[in-house]
This record gives structure tokens, C-alpha cells and sequence, in this order.
């Protein structure tokens, strides 16, 4: 197997080298026409002569010196360069067969300008403008009523696949902005989905950073890309909005409302939705709007999104009922001094399922079978509110507070019938259970920020102070019966009412100065200092005849748990930036004083230990060319255990099995290695990704698990050295387009070796865990009349063991999926989603195999103001929710319910009315992006 992953990534590179080939080189300077300075950062793109489309893109260096890598091609050409502040050049190249130095390019300044925005000439597609990439939205072309997302896809280097992950040069991007400020969470999917593309001037594509990185000017430190999108001027005063609503078999129905109104630089948008479909519930695809949730089922995922800390769409296990409501605003006061955004979203829902396991439980002696069944319902009630405010005190110093309060209500209800028996298939333990339970939490968490930049530049003064604070509350009623039929011990039978309270009190304080060393070098120093305070109490109460009440305390099964954990963290860091050369290096020391305390069977019991260790954690970047990045990361982490791992206080809470804690434990050390190569060229709009991740730990916490003749279990912790987990993946993708079709390839591999240990029964052994999965897909558009994507992903997962009864153990699955969708005839759109999966060694009872195919029609009528559609859901009727998972201690076949097939009749509705802004100019740079997000370019 090892054999095999070694030969797939030398395939992937070796495939990518012949691919490098058939190139060539265009060359050049420019400079001011008037005095010849260099003319450092100017865009220099290629462009074809028949439809404009842009063929490759470079920037100039501080010498002025540009290289442009392309494709030999006899197809007629223009090589443009743009700098602001300059007139357009342009040159005609009837052909490219051979490299060539174009010498020194000359540019002419634009006399008639208005700071950063050229008003005369042609609007390059794309500027590079320092670490910022630029896409001018009128110069793609995109269906008339497409959504950004369509527009995304449009533009160099960014990919979004079947599953709606998206990529820039290879990077994943993380947060999409509008107008520089979140817009229904920052992950992007709400605008991607449901802003039109015609309302978008710029997309704005930089790396991640911080809000501390990007008021200071720092370099980012995350990997991952950030889209901004800038509305049009004409387009940043009105309204626009969707809504749709549908009614099917079995009772289906959806509804959701997605409304938005614009005025400059205030924005107030509404969203709603009500289904019992597994749906988010508002993303207005045109075909799958409302299957998002049910149909990636089957691929292991529910499409589901984060707001605020609230999860639409993703819904679990079973069917779900949702109904939710939310507003979000954002608005400049006091003349931009005050930039606020916030947001509030109440979400109901009410979840049922019905679960089937069997579970094949491994021994170092031996296996036991345990067959469980349970039926749980769950509604749950939450608000969330969360705002995002900046005041520039003055033109050097800036405040910023982001609160985020959240409060869920959740009642659930649970019954449960359980039998285990041993290899011979004789009855070692059998129990049912009904449980009902009522839980509230409430959670308030805070970010304070100043920044204080002084005139020398690159010298700032950074604070920070952040809080959570939250508190669960719940009152349970459980009634459960154990048989155990080994030995004489008694049968446990309970009714029981139970009360827990969980508190969590979090506080950080930290100051950080920051100085350059050198004009490649930053230096930091700063401390930190962090409490962290957890109290668990736990009160249950026996049922008592005489009382007819809950009257019995049952002292076994109540406790109560504090710890704190005090961190001082003094540290400095040093930031590289020179030239393609980019490093960080954070050296400190964390001085921990870490108190628990438990009070169980009334004896009191403290820990108190004081820890001291160094903390080390770096960064080294290197970009060879355009596109061309190695990346090496090193991580040196230490977590001292839980107070729950580390009390030696019985849990008895379940019937069959009890856990204790071990004073003795030591902290965890961890090193995690992470290596990554990344190359995209545009000329070729192909790239590949590849990456390598190692994990070791010292004093690793495992399980020590001792059952008893009824196999009842006991589990302590203890520390073990020399477990790790490692990854290695190479991913390959290309598109081009010939004639009225592109077309867009991905190829894939990754694999996972890990080696984990453990002790049952005093007897210790080893897991060696081993995962591959290829994958591959290809998108297939011809103009704007059809789509076709199918997708094949395989994974393979293999277990061996040392010191165990089994030697091996290993299963595998199949997915194929293949989407299509149509445009023709006119005003109809016709869309299909097809997939298979298998899996293998699945026990007997479960389906090893089943296909999902769900279809979409719709009529667009009344000037394309309206939509309506029919859709099916699970055409074929074969959905399953079967699944395996593999641990070092066990073999797990599970299945859950899922939604069976339905028809939908539904009707969508557009609402659009744009006016124009002012034609007054907004102060420098308002073009180039709203809000406190021009600050990072």
C-alpha cells in the first residue's frame, strides 16, 4: 500500500512536469515616460484580440522588470499594461511562437485623473495592487441572471467544486466580505448564493489576516484568501430580494425569503426560511435551492452553514424541521469615525431519528457484539446576536469591540434498548433506557482591540482583552434497567432525576509592541496572561415510594468538579519579508498554575501543579515565481489534561461503563510538522497542491479499559509515548476552453497513516491506522446551454493490530456522482443529481449500496421575474443513511434515518429596483473598497 501512495504522487508530479512543456517568455521594463523611473507593480496581462479574454497576467518589479510566461498560440493577441495613474499601453501580437524582450516600455501619465481612479481609457481586468489581486467584474462574461458565485467561476485561478468549496490559485478562501464587512457570517455562502453578479464592480482577493494584522499593516499569518466584493455605485441605493415558497407529498414543504436594501454605505438585509427537508433553507440556487441539505448525505456531508455560531442545514443525523429569522445591518457613523455591522437570527428546530448500530467491541482476549436500537426527538430554540464596531479615535489609533451573545432552550427525549453478547453468541449484558431531558444555555463573549500606531513607521502598539462566559443548565429525568447475566452481580435499575450546572468563566489580557528591525525584519514583544475556570455540578436524586417524589440523593451519582488553569505567556516574534521570502518565529515560555478540586461521596480531594514550558511555534514561506509557493510549518504545543482525566472521581452516569481520573498524568507534548508545495499557472490554468503533515506526541493520554465477566467496563488514563498521525496529498487541476466548451479537470490523492496505542485489560497494543482516497472530477459547460459535472472519490481504510486478537481489519467505499444542468429550450432550466454509493464489509442487515438521484425543472416567465419548478427528492426511492467507522478499539456499522422521496411544487419570485448614487467622489480610495477593508490594500 505504501508502494502504491509513493507511485499515485510521483504520477501526479511527473504528469504535471510533461504538461510544463511548449512555453514561452514575453519580457520587458517599464518606466515614466517623463523622468524614466522604474514603475514598480504595474499590471501587464495578454489579452485575445477576438473576445478579449484574458490569457495570462504578471506585475512588474521594483526594477520595473516583468516576465510573462505563456502558451505558444497563433491566435492574434494584446499585451496591455496598466498602472494608475497612466495611460493604457497596448500592443497588437499577431502570434507568440517564440520568446521575446519587448525592451523598455514607456507610460505616459493620464492628466486627467482623479486620485486612484482612472476615468479615461480602458478598465484593465485585473490589477495586482501589493499583496491584493484585483478582478474588474464588467470584463467576465456571465448569464444575465447569474449569482456571484457563476461570476466567481469566471475569474483566473478561482475554483469552486461540487461541493462548494472554493479556492484561489490553489489556497482556500476562508471569508468572503461585502464592502469589506460580513454578510451573514463570513464564510461566504450566503452572498455567493444569493447576491446577483450584475451589482458587483471589484473582487478583491487577499490573504486572510486578523483585524489586528490588518489595522497594523502586518503581513498575514494564515495561508488562506479572503474575497472582498465592492458593489457598483449605480447599484448601492435600492433594493433587491428573493422569495419562494413550495408544497409536495408526504406533507414537504419549504419557504424562505431573502430580501436586501442598499443605500451608500448602509445596508440592511432580512432572512427567513421554514422546511421540514433538512434544508439551509435560503440558498436561491436556481436548481438544488432545496436539497442542499439531503442530497450530500450519501458523500458524508449536509451542506449545512455557521452564522454566529448558530448551524443552518446542518442537520445530523435524521429529518429536521426548521423554522429561522434574521437581520443584518452595517453602517458608517460620524463621518467613518464609527464602521458597525451586526446582526441577530432566532432559529427553531425539532429533529427525529431513529438509530440501528451494531458494534463489534475488540479485545486483546477477544470480540463482543453489542446491538443497540434508540428513537430521539430533540427541539431546540436559539437567538444569537453578534455586532462588529471600529472608532478611529484619532487618524493613529483605532478601538474595536465584537460582542456575541447566544441563548438556546433544548428539549430532547430518548429511549434506547441495548444486548451484548460474546463470540459464542451467549447474553452477556441487555438494558433499556427512556431519558427526557430540558437544557438552557447562555453564552456571552467579547473581543476588545486597540491599536495604537505611531508616526515611525511600522511601529505599533497592539491590546487585546477577551472574554467568554457561559452557563449550562439542565434537569433530566432517566429511567434505565441493566441485566447482567455472567455472574451473581445485582441488575442496575434506576429512576432518577438529575440537575447539572456547567459553568465556563474565560479571560485573556495582552500587550504587544511591534518595531522594525530592518526593512525586511519586524520584531514583536508582548505578553499574555489567560484564566480559564470550569465548575461542574452534578445532583441526581433516587425516586422514593414513601415520598412519591425525587427525594433520595444518590451520592454515587452526583459530584461536583472545579479547575482553573492560570497562563503567563511572555514572548517575542520576528516576521521576514524580503523580496519572495516570508518567515515567522514566535519564541516564548508559558508559566501555568493549574488548580482542581472535586467533592464526591463527601470527600474532598485537590490537585494543584504548577508547569512551566517553553512554547515555540514557526513559519517559513518561499515563492519561486508567480504562483510557485513552499511552505514549512513547525508547532510545538503542551495541554495539561482535563480535570475530568485527572480527578480520580468514578463516573457511574452509564450502567456499563465507569470512568476514573489518574492523578498522576502528565501534559501532553505535541510536534506537528507541516511541509506544502503550491503551483499554479494561469497561462495554463492548471496547478498542482501538495502537502505533507507529521503530528508526533510525547506523554500522549490513552484509555486504559479493564471489563469484567458481563463486560461491563472500567476506564482510567494513563500516558504513552510514540503515537502519531500523518498525511500526505497531492491535488492537480487544469481547465481550458475550445470553442463554445470548457472544460475543468481535478485529480486527487491523500492519505492518512497513524499509529495509535492503548491497554485493555492490563494487556497493552497497538493500532496502526491507514487511509486512502483518491478522487477525481470533471466539469464540463457548453456556453450557456448545458453544465455536466460527474465526480468518483474512493477510500480505503485499513487497521492493523499488535497484541490484539484480530490481526487486520479493513473496508472500503464507492462514490460516484454526476450533476447536469440545462438551459434549453428557452426559459427552461433542467437540472439532475445522480449518485452511487458502495461500501463494503458493511454487516449483515445494513445496505452495502444504494443510488440518490434527485431532479429539478423549472419555467423562468413574467420578464424572468418568476420561476416556476418541480422537483423530486430521492427519484429512485433507495436512499439509506448506512455507514462503517473504524477505531482502534472497535468496528461500527450504523444507520440512521434520512429523508425518503418526495415531489415539490414551488414558485420563486425576484425583487429588483437599483438607483443611482451621487455622482460626488467619496474621498481617496472609497472605490477600491468600502469600509475598514481598504485599509488592507
Amino acid at each position: 500500500m505504501h508502494q502504491k501512495i509513493l507511485l499515485l504522487s510521483l504520477t501526479l508530479l511527473s504528469t504535471y512536469a510533461v504538461l510544463s512543456q511548449n512555453t514561452v517568455e514575453i519580457r520587458g521594463k517599464i518606466t515614466d515616460a517623463s523622468d524614466n523611473s522604474d514603475l514598480e507593480s504595474a499590471t501587464v496581462y495578454l489579452s485575445s484580440v477576438k473576445d478579449s479574454t484574458v490569457i495570462n497576467y504578471t506585475t512588474s518589479n521594483r526594477n520595473g522588470e516583468f516576465l510573462l510566461e505563456v502558451r505558444k498560440t497563433d491566435v492574434p493577441t494584446y499585451l496591455k499594461i496598466s498602472f494608475i495613474g497612466y495611460r493604457m499601453y497596448s500592443r497588437q501580437l499577431d502570434k507568440i511562437d517564440a520568446s521575446v524582450d519587448l525592451g523598455t516600455i514607456k507610460l505616459q501619465e493620464n492628466a486627467d485623473r482623479l486620485d486612484e481612479v482612472v476615468v479615461q481609457g480602458e478598465a484593465p481586468p485585473i490589477r495586482v495592487k501589493q499583496d491584493t489581486l484585483e478582478f474588474n467584474a464588467a470584463s467576465f462574461k456571465v448569464r444575465p441572471d447569474a449569482n456571484v458565485e457563476g461570476l466567481l467561476k469566471q475569474l483566473p485561478g478561482v475554483e469552486i467544486d461540487i461541493d462548494g468549496k472554493m479556492t484561489v490559485n490553489g489556497k482556500e478562501v476562508d471569508k468572503v466580505l461585502v464592502d469589506g464587512k460580513a454578510f451573514f457570517g463570513e464564510d461566504g455562502k450566503i452572498a455567493t448564493k444569493n447576491l446577483p453578479s450584475d451589482i458587483i464592480e471589484k473582487i478583491q482577493v487577499s490573504d486572510t489576516k486578523t483585524k489586528e494584522e490588518e489595522l497594523s499593516g502586518e503581513m498575514a499569518s494564515s495561508e488562506n484568501k479572503t474575497i472582498n466584493l465592492t458593489i457598483k455605485e449605480g447599484k448601492n441605493k435600492g433594493y433587491f430580494g428573493r422569495a419562494a415558497g413550495g408544497y409536495g407529498t408526504d406533507d414537504r414543504y419549504e419557504g424562505n425569503l431573502f430580501f436586501n436594501y442598499f443605500n451608500e454605505d448602509q445596508r440592511i438585509s432580512v432572512l427567513g426560511s421554514s422546511n421540514n427537508i433538512n434544508s439551509i433553507g435560503f440558498s436561491m440556487d436556481e436548481i438544488f435551492d432545496a436539497m442542499g441539505g439531503g442530497r450530500n448525505v450519501w458523500a458524508g456531508g449536509d451542506g449545512g452553514v455557521n452564522i454566529n455560531g448558530i448551524s443552518f442545514g446542518s442537520t445530523g443525523s435524521g429529518i429536521t424541521t426548521s423554522h429561522m429569522g434574521g437581520i443584518t445591518f452595517a453602517d458608517n457613523f460620524f463621518g467613518e469615525k464609527l464602521e458597525a455591522d451586526g446582526s441577530y437570527f432566532y432559529s427553531q428546530t425539532n429533529r427525529e431519528n431513529d438509530n440501528r448500530t451494531e458494534q463489534t467491541n475488540l479485545t486483546p482476549q477477544g470480540e463482543f457484539i453489542t446491538n443497540s436500537e434508540s428513537h430521539t426527538e430533540n427541539e431546540s430554540r436559539s437567538h444569537a446576536f453578534n455586532a462588529n464596531l471600529e472608532f478611529d479615535l484619532d487618524s493613529l489609533t483605532t478601538i474595536g469591540f465584537i460582542p456575541d451573545i447566544n441563548m438556546t432552550e433544548t428539549s430532547s427525549g430518548s429511549s434506547q434498548t441495548s444486548v451484548s453478547t460474546d463470540e459464542n453468541g451467549d447474553l452477556l449484558n441487555e438494558s433499556e433506557s427512556v431519558s427526557n431531558r430540558n437544557n438552557t444555555n447562555n453564552d456571552f463573549g467579547s473581543r476588545l482591540f486597540i491599536i495604537k500606531r505611531f508616526r515611525k513607521k511600522g511601529h505599533y502598539l497592539n491590546f487585546r482583552f477577551n472574554n467568554n462566559n457561559s452557563e449550562n443548565e439542565s434537569e433530566g429525568f432517566d429511567q434505565s434497567s441493566t441485566v447482567f447475566h455472567q455472574n451473581d452481580e445485582p441488575d442496575d435499575i434506576r429512576n432518577q432525576r438529575t440537575f447539572n450546572n456547567n459553568k465556563t468563566d474565560r479571560y485573556s489580557l495582552s500587550l504587544r509592541y511591534t518595531l522594525p528591525l530592518t526593512d525586511s525584519i519586524r520584531a514583536s514583544a508582548g505578553m499574555s496572561y489567560n484564566t480559564n475556570k470550569n465548575t461542574t455540578n452534578r445532583e441526581t436524586f433516587n425516586f422514593e415510594e414513601s415520598t412519591g417524589d425525587f427525594t433520595d440523593r444518590n451520592d454515587e451519582l452526583s459530584r461536583y468538579i472545579t479547575s482553573k488553569q492560570n497562563d503567563l505567556n511572555p514572548y517575542v516574534n520576528f516576521q521576514l519579508r524580503k523580496h519572495n521570502l516570508r518567515g515567522r518565529l514566535n519564541l516564548g515560555m508559558n508559566f501555568t498554575q493549574y488548580d482542581n478540586a472535586s467533592l464526591y461521596m463527601g470527600e474532598e480531594i485537590k490537585l494543584k501543579e504548577q508547569y512551566i514550558y517553553p512554547e515555540i511555534r514557526g513559519n517559513l514561506r518561499y515563492e519561486t515565481g508567480k504562483g510557485k509557493t513552499w511552505n514549512m510549518d513547525y508547532n510545538y504545543n503542551v495541554s495539561p489534561p482535563p480535570a475530568s482525566q485527572l480527578l480520580p472521581v468514578e463516573d457511574l452516569s452509564n450502567p456499563l461503563r465507569t470512568t476514573i481520573g489518574n492523578p498522576d498524568l502528565d501534559p501532553t507534548r505535541s510536534h506537528s510538522i507541516n511541509f506544502g508545495f503550491n503551483n499554479y499557472d494561469f497561462a495554463k490554468r492548471r496547478g498542482i497542491f501538495t502537502f505533507m503533515r507529521f503530528n508526533y506526541d510525547e506523554n500522549n493520554i490513552v484509555s486504559v479499559t479493564e471489563y469484567d465477566e458481563n463486560y461491563k467496563s472500567t476506564t482510567t488514563y494513563k500516558n504513552i509515548d510514540g503515537t502519531y498521525n500523518s498525511s500526505l496529498g497531492a491535488f492537480w487541476s487544469k481547465s481550458y476552453k475550445k470553442g463554445e466548451s470548457t472544460f475543468q479537470y481535478r485529480l486527487g490523492a491523500r492519505a492518512n497513516l497513524s499509529l495509535n496505542k492503548g491497554i485493555t485489560n492490563n494487556e497493552g497494543f497497538k493500532s496502526r491506522n491507514l487511509s486512502l482516497s483518491p478522487s477525481t472530477s470533471l466539469a464540463w459547460e457548453y456556453g450557456e446551454l448545458l453544465t455536466v459535472e460527474p465526480s468518483y472519490n474512493f477510500n480505503y481504510n485499513q487497521s492493523s493490530y499488535t497484541n490484539y486478537n484480530i490481526d487486520r481489519t479493513s473496508n472500503f467505499r464507492h462514490n460516484f456522482r454526476i450533476q447536469t444542468t440545462s438551459y434549453w429550450p428557452e426559459n427552461v432550466v433542467f437540472g439532475n443529481d445522480f449518485g452511487y454509493t458502495y461500501n463494503s464489509n458493511i454487516a449483515d442487515g445494513f445496505r452495502k449500496s444504494f443510488w440518490l438521484w434527485n431532479s429539478s425543472i423549472g419555467y423562468n416567465f413574467y420578464k424572468d421575474k418568476m420561476t416556476f419548478k418541480i422537483k423530486v427528492y430521492d427519484l429512485l426511492d433507495q436512499n439509506v443513511g448506512t455507514m462503517r467507522n473504524i477505531s482502534e478499539s472497535y468496528i461500527q456499522d450504523v444507520e440512521n434515518t434520512v429523508l425518503k422521496r418526495y415531489f415539490m411544487f414551488s414558485l420563486n419570485v425576484k425583487l429588483d429596483k437599483f438607483g443611482g448614487s451621487s455622482k460626488q467622489e467619496r474621498g481617496p480610495g472609497r472605490r477600491e473598497g468600502r469600509g475598514r477593508y481598504r485599509r488592507a490594500f
